[in-house]
């Protein structure tokens, strides 16, 4: 099908009909809870073990080379794993935690284990990217490594962490429509149920428009917060 056959224009209108986007609400609801909770998870989980890879590293505030080695390692080995693979490796934990390996809550846990390494990089390297100054001089303040954490580290690297969490919640909306090949429901599982097995293509051309609105509202949302911020600053 190419931009220049007849059918591709069919397929177009016909994606853009109310019948179409009548039966895209529930799964776009799907779609958006469990990109919520997933990014929710992922920041909490990803924050805190990013601070631990920066605070123990050689050069950190706690410097713990064996703990530093081997959680870095653990990270690589986790981020290096296809997201696909890391859906199938996570149903027997979903199956633990609520008693079936699929479903939307089922597939959530297996979407912020695919990101929470990610997103920990990102935030390590948010970290390590502030002036050592800034540190030192709070530590000759007589500041406790919590203090400096909470009161230096996290402000000073706000907008970098937020344009990271950006990037990083647009990848777990990917994940999720992946998740729809696994019975999570969402855009996912209407774009390859309809669109992929049984061909119906203007549903598969609605998921697409949903998938990049979707993904243009996160960044220009991401953008504005991290830009504030920063002006904000500039102000004071």
């Amino acid at each position: 099908m190419s931009l220049l056959d007849s059918s591709f224009w069919e397929v177009f209108l016909a994606s853009l009909s109310p019948e179409i986007w009548k039966d895209l609400w529930g799964p776009i609801g799907e779609t958006l809870y469990m990109t919520a909770i997933s990014s929710l998870i992922m920041l909490v989980f990803g924050i805190v073990i990013g601070i631990l890879l920066d605070i123990t590293n050689p050069n950190g505030l706690i410097p713990l080379k064996v703990s530093y080695t081997l959680s870095g390692w653990l990270i690589n080995c986790l981020r290096s794993l296809p997201q696909m693979i890391m859906i199938i490796l996570m149903i027997p934990v979903a199956r633990l935690i609520f008693g079936k390996s699929y479903g939307t809550n089922a597939c959530i846990i297996a979407i912020a284990a695919s990101c929470i390494p990610m997103y920990a990089r990102i935030v390590e390297s948010s970290l390590l990217e502030i002036d050592k100054g800034k540190i030192e001089a709070a530590q000759a303040m007589g500041s406790k490594n919590i203090s400096i954490i909470l009161k230096v580290l996290l402000p000073e690297t706000l907008p970098s962490l937020i344009r990271g969490f950006t990037v990083s919640v647009i990848t777990v909306l990917s994940m999720t429509a992946l998740a729809g090949m696994f019975g999570a429901g969402g855009i996912g599982d209407i774009a390859v149920r309809y669109g992929y097995q049984r061909f119906q293509h203007d549903r598969l051309f609605a998921c697409v428009y949903i998938l990049v609105i979707l993904v243009q509202l996160i960044q220009g949302i991401g953008n504005l917060v991290s830009k504030r911020i920063l002006k904000s600053r500039n102000l004071i």
